[in-house]
């Protein structure tokens, strides 16, 4: 963990500046006006939160001429980690659907911006029923602290405004937390969001129960963010100071942050770690959330990838909930694509995510029924134009085998027999991403992996092109006797890490590592075969393209293993490794 302070450093340098003042909101700084005219009127709420009272700091966005006797449906929204209502990207919300007609009410989260309190990551008792005090004014039940009320809004009942949510990222939880709390939201529209915390920080791609592997640049980069805020924003609101080992965080987030820098994961404190991190996340309430949503996660994102997304979603379609999903381009670590959604560049009408998000909305806070609002799913096509749909996410659809000679086969019988070994040594030997490059503008190395701490499968060279649309699955079994003598010892840091992964190696031998994913797995037991869950994709493999699927004993980006653990992968035709697509055109093999 010692490579974590450099970054650190710099990362507190930058909070000093505009230059993270919206890190994580919807892209782009707001530009060209919108059309249609409205009043934007600064408020405040006082709200008790966590323990607390603090105020909560929010612009109100009125269009011309909407008033008592012409009320008009409400859009409520936050900023993403680090920003505020101020930000280029989440007023740009305010502005954007305030010009096509919506009360817009954006407020600076709990602890960011000029609002007080700690930050409690969008905890649904916190920062969940702070919100509810904003939906409350927008009930016309509770006046601001200036005594302003909204007389203005369409409402379904006494106190009850029709009034959806959107935002990115921390401003994509709160939507689903507050929902979870509130039951008058009437439409939701996360973007690039967390289902569960504890996967998100420190995943397990093969044992959701066993503690993962961590994501040490992505947790220590916001947490130095979090802890800066008082920088960013001078203030003497006491409401806003914890103490002075956990200055702007609930205590629980950082002693989760200790812990995981700690690398040493015994029981006990494990178990608080996990239970913390689930009880923030949509994982542990989804089922209190009844509004329709719409979930749009980003292809490049290794902060929250497209898993978290199709978590969310099928635990919503297996309750009823009306809930589609759209895979877009970008998310944290990049990948913004031309003509993809841009809300600084108010593009709602002629970006197919803008065109889905207003048809959410007009369906279900303007009530046309007759709207169509698009595809039950979605997902951005890097090589071609236009958003590909299907009736659910595909599922895996080929089977390929480990061979002993380091292919990929199409058959059981085409394996050989044979086995090969890697080792990691005491220092990372595999590069996916600099975690953060996506968010401050710094080049990024490509992904690379020293030779002998690896080891690869690679198919033959494809005859056509090969679409996969989803998360790849994979079946090992690994022998590896250091990790099986210490895997025991009541420390979940004593187990086996090894890093999965799927290249496209192109004619010449470049190799891409698609999005820059990878599926870190801490082996729950190293005497047993266990399964591997891929981070989702959507790919093209073009003609000629080799397709490689490669475990690496390390990779800078996370922590790795505690001692040297040597592993050795054996193959046969009746006993093999495979992996498994969800291939949605083409054949491998």
């Amino acid at each position: 963990m010692s490579r974590a302070l450099p970054l650190s450093r710099k990362l507190l340098a930058l909070a000093t500046s505009s230059a993270l003042a919206a890190p994580l909101a919807l892209a782009g700084p707001a530009s060209a006006a919108e059309p249609g005219t409205y009043t934007v009127t600064p408020l405040s709420f006082t709200v008790e939160a966590g323990g607390r009272s603090c105020v909560i700091d929010a612009d109100l966005y009125r269009p011309a001429g909407v008033d008592a006797a012409h009320p008009a449906p409400a859009v409520l929204a936050t900023n993403g980690f680090g920003g505020s209502k101020a930000d280029g990207s989440t007023d740009a919300i305010g502005k954007a659907f305030a010009a096509r007609g919506y009360v817009g009410l954006v407020y600076s989260g709990l602890g960011f911006g000029k609002s007080g309190c700690l930050i409690s990551l969008d905890d649904p008792r916190i920062d969940g029923r702070a919100a509810t005090r904003l939906v409350d004014f927008l009930g016309g039940t509770r006046a601001a602290d200036d005594g302003t009320r909204a007389d203005f809004v369409t409402k379904d009942g006494a106190g009850d405004p029709r009034v959806g949510m959107v935002g990115g990222s921390y401003g994509g939880a709160i939507q689903l937390a507050t929902a979870s709390v509130d039951p008058r939201l009437d439409a939701l529209v996360p973007l690039i969001t967390w289902n569960d915390l504890a996967y998100s920080l420190a995943p397990n791609g093969a044992d959701r129960a066993t503690p993962g592997v961590f994501k040490w640049q992505w947790a220590n980069g916001f947490y130095l963010m979090g802890e800066g805020q008082p920088l960013l924003v001078p203030s003497l609101d006491p409401s806003r100071i914890n103490s002075l080992g956990c200055l702007h965080f609930v205590t629980d987030a950082c002693d989760t942050v200790r812990l995981l820098n700690s690398g040493r994961y015994r029981d006990a404190d494990t178990e608080k770690m996990l239970d913390f991190a689930r009880s923030v996340s949509p994982v542990s309430y989804l089922d209190r959330v009844k509004a329709p949503t719409l979930i749009v996660q980003g292809q490049s994102d290794s902060l929250f990838n497209l898993n978290e997304a199709q978590d969310t979603y099928e635990r919503l379609q297996a309750r009823g909930v009306e809930t589609k999903m759209i895979w877009q381009s970008w998310g944290h670590s990049g990948g913004q694509a031309p003509g993809e959604l841009d809300l600084g560049q108010g593009n709602l009408e002629t970006s197919y995510v803008g065109q889905r998000v207003l048809a959410w909305f007009d369906r279900h806070l303007r009530g046309d029924r007759s709207v169509d609002t698009g595809a039950e799913f979605a997902y951005y096509r890097s090589w071609q134009s236009g958003y590909g749909t299907a009736a659910r996410v595909p599922a895996l659809s080929r089977k390929l085998y480990l061979s002993g000679d380091g292919k990929l086969v199409d058959n059981r019988a085409k394996v050989a027999r044979g086995s090969r070994e890697y080792s990691n040594w005491l220092v990372p030997t595999s590069h996916s991403e600099s975690s953060l490059t996506g968010l401050i503008g710094l080049p990024d190395p490509r992904p690379y992996d020293i030779k002998g701490t690896y080891l690869g499968w690679t198919s033959a060279p494809l005859a056509a092109p090969v679409d996969v649309v989803g998360s790849p699955r994979a079946t090992l079994r690994v022998v590896s006797p250091k990790a099986e003598r210490v895997q025991d010892s009541g420390d979940a840091a004593d187990k086996l890490v090894l890093f999965a992964k799927v290249y496209d190696i192109a004619p010449d031998g470049t190799k891409t590592l698609v999005n820059r994913l990878v599926a870190p797995v801490r082996v729950p037991d190293a005497t047993r075969p266990f399964t591997v869950e891929l981070p989702g994709i959507v790919h093209r493999y073009e003609t000629g393209h080799r397709l490689e699927f490669v475990i690496a004993a390390s990779d800078d980006a996370y922590s790795g293993n505690r001692g040297i653990k040597p592993v050795t992968v054996t193959a046969a035709p009746e006993d093999t490794g495979t992996l498994e697509l969800p291939v949605v055109k083409g054949q491998v093999g």
